[in-house]
């Protein structure tokens, strides 16, 4: 590890983290794929396999992207976030279908998918940092610097809003963040988030009493989610995997053996074969029901102290843009990561947000580690900064 780590610049408290989940995903995801061995066939191998190639894929990105000086990311920025809207526009039409939702990209020729919202999250947290900066004096003035700051907000979150509901609401919720970091006028932050829920309210009456339009074709299965949860009692069937998700993570805490603190043991879990997508959106229950709440606790732990570690380099930059994207990106990652427990846990309704750095995925996994990459590029020169400082104070 040593040695790997002399060639990696930046956070290596950061290096050493991504490293420990990248390769604990190998045995989980092996361990999680029962389900889709029941429903697509094939062996476990082949989905490790091909879960091997996307971490390498995400390491090269990471390893990559951190070498570049950050500026480069605030110059293609504006390139970053057209080609977001167009992917996004593109999923729209044509997009792969998945559990009803077409939220993939089908790659030509190799048969692999992508999810477009996975880089519009990052090519708009970058954006917008940009333009915080850009528009720091003017962020009193509407039409010369709210709007322009905001619009770019609306436009990936309206476009991820049909099929992604729960990744448009958190993307919107890390839009307002990086406003407020950038010192927008709170009383505007608050009109636009009126002006959100109004919106909304006004589209939800539209479907209803148009429904023939199908503004929102997955209006229905975000509306019987809400009220299965909230009336879990009666909805048995309904709330099938949610129920399960809480058995899961049940086993993770009686087993007899160990005293209920790790857990059933690494390919043991019971309940993974009957959870739909145990290697993704469900997760952490199955980390639980295998690895038990201790181990869970840490999970938690290393996710904190990742969070921590990425504030540390925000709060540190030399300049409002590095702080923007660096805060941005750790607070994206820490949610994603929090939703996927409360749903498991049952605190949240059901919705499809994965666990990064662990859960099998290709375009999440590899736009992660990208977004990390970003953090230790500038936690980089920091250092190279710092080294000149010395050398400076020395002589």
């Amino acid at each position: 590890m040593q040695d790997l780590l002399k060639h990696l610049k930046g956070d290596k408290v950061i290096w050493v983290i991504t490293l420990i989940m990248l390769a604990f995903s190998l045995v989980s995801v092996y361990s999680f794929v029962d389900i889709l061995v029941k429903t697509e066939g094939g062996t476990p191998f082949k989905y490790l396999f091909k879960h091997a190639i996307y971490i390498g894929l995400s390491f090269g990105a990471m390893y990559w992207v951190h070498l570049k000086d950050p500026k480069y990311f605030s110059q293609l920025s504006k390139f970053a976030f057209y080609l977001a809207i167009a992917l996004l526009i593109f999923t729209l039409f044509f997009g792969t279908k998945v559990n009803d939702a077409g939220r993939w990209v089908r790659i030509p020729f190799v048969g692999l998918t992508f999810q477009s919202s996975d880089f519009a999250k990052l090519a708009m947290i970058i954006y917008v940092s940009r333009l915080l900066v850009k528009k720091k004096k003017l962020l009193d003035n509407w039409k010369e610097g709210f709007w322009p700051v905001v619009i770019p907000i609306l436009v990936i979150c309206g476009l991820i809003f049909k099929d992604n509901f729960s990744t448009a609401v958190i993307l919107f919720g890390i839009g307002l963040t990086i406003l407020f970091l950038g010192k927008v006028p709170i009383m505007k932050i608050l009109s636009l988030i009126g002006g959100g829920i109004a919106l909304l309210l006004f589209v939800v009456l539209i479907h209803k009493a148009l429904p023939e339009m199908n503004l929102l074709p997955r209006y229905e299965t975000w509306e019987n989610r809400i009220l299965n949860r909230i009336d879990d009692d009666k909805n048995v069937i309904a709330n099938a995997q949610s129920m399960n998700a809480n058995l899961a993570i049940y086993n993770g805490r009686i087993t007899s053996d160990n005293f209920g603190v790790v857990g059933q043991g690494i390919g043991q879990g019971q309940l993974k074969g009957y959870l739909p997508e145990a290697y993704a959106d469900f997760y952490y229950a199955s980390f639980v029901e295998e690895m038990g709440p201790f181990w869970s606790f840490i999970l938690i732990l290393l996710y904190l102290i990742l969070l921590f570690r990425i504030m540390r380099i925000g709060l540190a930059a030399d300049n409002l843009f590095d702080t923007y994207v660096t805060i941005g990106i750790g607070i994206l990652l820490l949610s994603q990561a929090s939703v996927n427990m409360l749903v498991c846990t049952g605190i949240f309704p059901v919705t499809g947000q994965n666990m990064p750095l662990l859960a099998m995925g290709g375009s999440a996994m590899i736009t992660t580690c990208f977004a990390l990459g970003i953090v230790q590029a500038i936690a980089y020169k920091q250092e190279k900064k710092k080294g000149r400082s010395e050398i400076v104070d020395n002589e």
